[in-house]
């Protein structure tokens, strides 16, 4: 089976109930959108719906960073990607955008995850028939430059005199 480098959404519509009273779309459905992509990502890596039901393991996001590039508006189509950047045996390092089928960059998203057993529920390994198809997604996508974007902190640059 071939691993898209980076993986790429099916095109997403904007939902008339994500506009804001400023008439784009409100903040928090970009992390909709983005989500949707991952899910799509992690089913891919054979974390979907059916891992949870079946095997009681799951993904729980840890840490996110979202940077608004261009504004989206009801009328928009986009898809977005997902580029597994690093990982190791319980956590997953990504990098998303969302672009507008015209191609042009409307947000990104770096987020770390973790491996969760719902037992606990608790942080644990992969299973060794997961870890693989993480560690194919891994190589296909270590072909991919490390996105300009990736590893950003939030700041104020100051100006020297």
């Amino acid at each position: 089976m071939s691993i898209p480098a980076p993986y790429v959404s099916k095109p997403m519509d904007i939902e008339k109930d994500w506009i804001d009273y400023n008439g784009h779309l409100n903040m928090a459905y970009y992390n909709v959108l983005f989500d949707r992509c991952s899910d799509e990502a992690f089913a891919a890596m054979g974390m979907g719906l059916d891992y949870v039901k079946e095997r009681h393991l799951t993904i729980y996001t840890a840490e996110v960073h979202v940077c608004y590039v261009q504004e989206l508006h009801l009328e928009h189509k986009v898809v977005v990607s997902f580029q597994l950047i690093d990982h190791d045996d319980k956590r997953l390092r990504a990098y998303q955008e969302i672009r507008h089928v015209d191609g042009w960059l409307a947000a990104t998203s770096e987020t770390l995850s973790l491996h969760v057993d719902m037992s606990g529920p608790k942080v644990a390994p992969f299973p060794a028939d997961v870890q693989a198809k993480v560690e194919a997604m891994r190589a296909a996508h270590s072909a991919l430059p490390m996105p300009e974007r990736a590893g950003r902190s939030i700041g104020i640059r100051r100006k020297t005199a």
